[in-house]
């Protein structure tokens, strides 16, 4: 006595697996369709001078959250000032935030020894790295468009080269 099994549908499994392709997709494009807004600060600059966020719209900003004593905020720092001086004259500005850990003096030598081109400010009370979403791992560097919003929060490293490309997009608006 044989049983026979009903033939089974061959669409199926391709069907389901497209329809959770495609739920995936929609939900990416709409949370990168809704940017955060980038939270309203004053960056308080190594010679003391206040930057006010709202300043700063209408430019491309990159914050990038490091610290002196982060082996790989050293490293990729020369390439931070790169991708500045690369930038900086198509309307790309850029706040180096050192933690509050961070001794002044250490940042302020660091800052003068390697020539920083760019605004480096203290976040001596750790009220920057909270209103970033309590930033706590160093390298974390913010690209916020002209509109003031977040499009890119990277953790680490950036892959500069992915970077550039995004800049370019992002200055050209």
């Amino acid at each position: 006595m044989s049983t026979q099994t009903p033939p089974r549908t061959s669409w199926l499994k391709p069907a389901l697996i497209g329809a959770a392709v495609v739920a995936i997709a929609a939900i990416g494009y709409s949370s990168l369709a809704r940017s955060t807004p980038a939270p309203d600060v004053t960056f308080i600059d190594i010679k003391g001078q206040k930057i006010s966020s709202q300043s700063l719209r209408g430019k491309v900003v990159m914050v990038n959250f490091w610290a002196t004593s982060c082996a790989t905020c050293v490293k990729e720092m020369p390439q931070m000032v790169d991708t500045y001086n690369k930038f900086k004259g198509q309307g790309m500005e850029f706040v180096a935030v050192a933690m509050k850990y961070d001794a002044p003096n250490y940042v302020l030598n660091y800052a003068e020894t390697n020539r920083l081109p760019f605004t480096v400010a203290l976040d001596s009370a750790g009220d920057i790295a909270k209103a970033f979403g309590d930033v706590t791992l160093t390298p974390t560097t913010f690209l916020i468009d002209k509109d003031g919003k977040i499009i890119k929060r990277y953790v680490g490293e950036p892959d500069f080269p992915a970077l550039h490309k995004l800049l370019e997009k992002t200055i050209a608006g």
